[in-house]
């Protein structure tokens, strides 16, 4: 009895002894397999492609529109005259138009969308005119946002609803199908509904906020060059080496 407890003793240990010799040997062959060769070509799959084509259609965006790096436009979609879509955003053309016109922004983290038809009847593009203001994180879907208007952040404007001159949608509110805002109007809730109307002065503040935003752009956009500023170091670097550009 004793021999065999002094056998499984003596086995244990020359196990445990073992160990860490096989570990050692294990991580110097995943060490030999994961080294990478000097040939191999390094990708860098961070990227984020921009702008999408979706067959015969590919985005639009006007010369002095500020859309932020991480946007993603993909399809029908416009950016019109000093408008400006902001970090996050998505705008998905790929059933129908979608069209922002001057100097609106769509903020951070928007959605926008649009169906192939509208209940209403109405048009089922989503159409946002001049000098509207979307905040952040809403999403919008087949409407259409008429000049000078302003929806709140984390806000839902659904197929077919309609946000006539001159109105605003408070923040958090959803907008059911085929609802429409009138002018001068504030709605707020979900479903939306009429709080009050607007004040001369605060539908003067409309377009001024639209404006501020664009102003803000011009300092982003003058930071963010879409073709790289690869060029500029290049052009330093000639410089300090007295060529000529």
């Amino acid at each position: 009895m004793a021999t065999l407890v002094r056998a499984c003793r003596k086995a244990l240990t020359s196990t445990n002894t073992a160990q860490p010799l096989l570990r050692r040997g294990f991580a110097v062959e995943s060490a030999a397999v994961i080294r990478e060769s000097p040939d191999r070509v390094k990708w860098d799959y961070r990227g984020q492609r921009r702008i999408i084509p979706l067959g015969q259609w590919t985005p639009k965006i006007a010369v002095d529109a500020y859309v932020a790096p991480n946007v993603v436009l993909a399809g029908q979609v416009t950016v019109g005259d000093g408008s400006s879509v902001w970090n996050g955003a998505v705008l998905r053309g790929d059933l129908n138009k979608i069209t922002i016109e001057f100097c609106s922004n769509i903020q951070e983290r928007c959605v926008l969308h649009a169906a192939w038809s509208s209940p209403t009847g109405l048009p089922a593009h989503t159409f946002i005119e001049r000098y509207v203001t979307i905040g952040a994180c809403s999403l919008l879907r087949s409407c259409t946002i008429e000049p000078e208007c302003i929806v709140g952040q984390h806000s839902i404007l659904m197929e077919g609803s309609l946000m006539e001159t001159h109105s605003i949608l408070e923040a958090g509110s959803v907008l059911p199908p085929g609802r429409r805002i009138p002018t001068g109007e504030l709605w707020a809730g979900n479903p939306a509904r009429f709080v009050r109307t607007l004040t001369h002065e605060e539908t003067l503040e409309i377009p001024k906020l639209a404006v501020a935003i664009n102003d803000l752009s011009r300092s982003h956009f003058s930071e963010f060059l879409p073709y790289s500023t690869a060029y500029l170091e290049v052009e330093k670097l000639k410089k300090s080496f007295g060529m000529s550009i």
